[in-house]
């Protein structure tokens, strides 16, 4: 008897597999040439379409957002997230009222902070606070407030640990060493799920990183950290608009600072006062819905790639995170919203 080849059409009619085993070994009969008229990619491409048709369960509170790539998403994000009222910093060094817990509770999940020692003179991971302000010879900018960042961390932990299928983001402005950054992660219990971007390679997909626990992407402003690849330099893996202009006119969406090839990038949506410091007094006016939304499409049709990170202060003003949600629903910024 002689080797009689059967054809895709068979084995899905035979009832022996499932769907999923179907495509799978029929990529494998294509990978060998074993099937005639079919090819990899195309297969590929089924189980893919297959696989997004099948997901029924959210990845950072949408369908739709599992199979993209982490550059392909749009996450709300606070500035100098732990500097606010209920963290025990004031103005002039606060950015917003509410801390962690209220900002995680409306969807916020890409953060910005700021690490310092909390006295001049100390150089340990155990000194290491969140505070905001200007370092000086005299006093530390935590003399404006401080939190102690393992416990922030920490708290971040377990705010991930309710939430095992969404992805976080850290941007952080140190103004401590990459030793002492790996430090307060790895006392939080942070670290071991720190993504490691190869540059040049593609972002994975949301649930790709969360498959693979490694659902926290760590990005730092100091340069490259040699020995701690998982902090990326972020003017190198990315970049950002500017930020703190005089008024919303001033507001455009040109490359500030970073690599304007790379796909990761962060629109900065913050005016400043007359002396340089976070105004409340224009907040509503500054994260207005429609506002936020505009510039947000603007800014994707200029670099045709949408915002990675919509980063305002006084984020309960407005609602970034609804503006996110918007720009996520988005095919292009063309085109109507997509469902969910």
């Amino acid at each position: 008897m002689g080797l009689e080849l059967i054809s895709t059409n068979d084995l899905i009619s035979s009832g022996l597999f499932n769907i999923s085993m179907q495509r799978i070994l029929a990529l494998l009969l294509c990978g060998l040439m074993l099937l005639p008229g079919c090819t990899t990619d195309e297969m590929k491409e089924e189980i893919l379409e297959e696989e997004i048709q099948l997901e029924t369960e959210a990845c950072n509170g949408m369908v739709i957002l599992c199979h993209r790539t982490y550059d392909n998403v749009t996450f709300p994000e606070t500035h100098n997230g732990h500097a606010t009222h209920e963290d025990g910093i004031y103005y002039p060094a606060s950015n917003h009222r509410t801390g962690l817990n209220a900002q995680w509770n409306a969807g916020i999940r890409a953060f910005m902070i700021d690490t310092h020692y909390a006295t001049p003179n100390a150089d340990s991971g155990e000194a290491v606070r969140l505070c905001h302000g200007s370092n000086s010879d005299v006093y530390s900018p935590c003399y404006y407030g401080q939190v102690n960042a393992v416990d922030w961390l920490s708290n971040l932990k377990q705010l991930m640990d309710s939430k095992p299928r969404d992805v976080v983001t850290l941007l952080i402005e140190s103004h401590v060493s990459a030793e002492h950054v790996m430090y307060v992660l790895n006392q939080s219990n942070l670290s071991d799920w720190m993504f490691t971007h190869t540059l040049g390679e593609e972002w994975p997909t949301l649930i790709e990183l969360i498959e693979q626990d490694t659902r926290l992407v760590v990005f730092w402003e100091q340069g490259t950290a040699e020995s701690y690849p998982q902090i990326h330099d972020f003017v190198v893996h990315g970049w950002t608009t500017n930020y703190g202009e005089d008024s919303t006119d001033d507001m455009n969406c040109e490359v500030h600072r970073g690599d304007g090839n790379q796909p990761v990038w962060h629109m900065n949506h913050w005016v400043s006062n007359s002396i340089g410091l976070a105004d409340p007094t224009r907040s509503e006016q500054v994260n207005d819905y429609q506002l936020l939304l505009a510039r947000a499409i603007e800014c994707w049709e200029f670099h045709e790639n949408r915002p990675t990170f919509i980063a305002v202060d006084w984020w309960e003003d407005g609602d970034v995170v609804a503006v996110a949600e918007q720009i996520n629903l988005m095919e292009s910024w063309s085109n109507e919203e997509i469902s969910d």
